[in-house]
This record gives structure tokens, C-alpha cells and sequence, in this order.
């Protein structure tokens, strides 16, 4: 399948100066920004630095940046889903994940999140997807925003709405072990009814075993 990515940017104002958005980046001119030391949800920063210009490289890697002058202050990955999870034991080559979303605690509250799902969905290959993410509670930073886990999720899918991805019921055992928990996904205009056929029967693999 042949991956198509268009560049799409915005100028964001918050209270705290003006951002831009944009992306998809490749990775030469990740690997020329700077990688802002906040930046600490999913590993050292140096490291997720690393990470994202390799998901950048992949020919399904998209990598959309929040960027604040030479710095990039926050970011959103999409690429094919882990080998190990249930996701990708349909090898659909439609079905690509978000895989991680992080901004920086100085611009959050500004609509940053929001904003970074609506750059990614302004390009029009976004509709031959099926784009999902897996919200599990526990890679929340419940201590550092002071919310509980219901608010929490409540901001999560308020933000994921921003990019139309909406709440679908499975059976994924990770998933239903909280009641938190949650997958959330976006059909994309041009996905045909056999995609959407095979995600049905990836979101419910345990239905025959009752």
C-alpha cells in the first residue's frame, strides 16, 4: 500500500505564546529540532527523540509536532499497531494506531491536544484508514493534572472526538480490565465494508468462546 502524506500546519495562540503545528515531519528535519526535557510520559527524552524519528521513517509513520520556535513541545504518532497486540493479527494494511500523544505541562490547557488531532485529520489520506487508539488508564498522569481517573477519561475522549475518533465496545482483555479503559477509533470515508468486517471481528475475538 502506498502511503500517502501531505503537510498540513496551524499557528495555535495560547496565554503562554504562539505555536505551530504540523506535520506530517520527516525524520531529517526531526533529528535538526530540538526535544523539549518535559517531554517525559513514555521514556527519557533523548530517547522518545530517537523513537519518534524512526516511526517517522516508516513508510506508514506519521508524525505530527507541536512546536514552539526550534523546540518541539509536544507530538502524536500514528503507525501500524505492535506486533504483540490483538491489533495487528489482522495485518490489515488500513488499520494504523495512535500510538502515543504528549504535550508538554506548560501548554496544557490550551486546546493543544485538540488541535494536534485536527492538523493530523487535514490531510485527506486520513480517510483511508481506520485509525484507532487504546486508552488504558494507567499511562495517565493522574498526579500531575490532580484528576481522577473519570476526569481523566473524560478529557481523553473530548480530545480524541477533536479528530472524530469516537468509543467502540471490544472484548480486548486489557481493555475490559478497567472500566476506564477504553478503544476509540475513526473510519475513514474510503475504507470498505470488508475493512470494516475484519476490525469488527478483531474488536470481538473472544464472542465464540461463551
Amino acid at each position: 500500500m502506498n502511503h500517502k502524506k501531505t503537510y498540513n500546519a496551524m499557528e495555535l495562540k495560547t496565554t503562554k505564546g504562539s505555536l505551530i503545528i504540523e506535520g506530517p515531519i520527516p525524520p531529517g528535519e526531526l533529528s535538526r529540532l530540538d526535544f523539549h526535557e518535559d517531554l517525559v510520559a513514555f521514556r527519557p527524552p533523548a530517547q522518545q527523540h530517537k523513537a519518534l524519528i524512526e516511526i517517522a521513517g516508516l513508510p506508514e509513520g506519521r508524525l505530527i509536532i507541536v512546536r514552539d520556535q526550534n523546540t518541539i513541545v509536544g507530538y502524536v504518532t500514528y503507525l501500524y499497531p505492535d506486533p504483540l497486540e490483538r491489533w495487528s493479527q489482522g495485518k490489515m494494511e488500513r488499520l494504523i494506531e495512535l500510538g502515543a500523544i504528549e504535550v508538554i505541562p506548560k501548554f496544557r490547557g490550551s486546546s493543544v491536544g485538540k488541535n494536534l488531532l485536527r492538523v493530523s485529520m487535514m490531510d485527506d489520506a486520513m480517510e483511508d484508514y481506520i485509525i484507532i487508539t487504546t486508552e488504558y488508564y494507567w499511562h495517565w498522569d493522574l498526579k500531575g493534572t490532580g484528576l481522577n481517573v473519570w476526569e481523566y477519561r473524560k478529557v481523553m475522549e473530548k480530545m480524541m472526538n477533536a479528530g472524530g475518533l469516537e468509543w467502540y465496545a471490544t472484548d480486548d482483555p486489557e481493555i475490559s480490565s478497567h472500566p476506564a479503559n477504553c478503544l476509540m477509533a475513526r473510519i475513514g470515508k474510503r475504507v470498505d465494508h470488508g475493512d470494516v468486517q475484519a476490525f469488527d471481528q478483531l474488536r470481538f475475538m473472544n464472542r465464540f468462546m461463551y
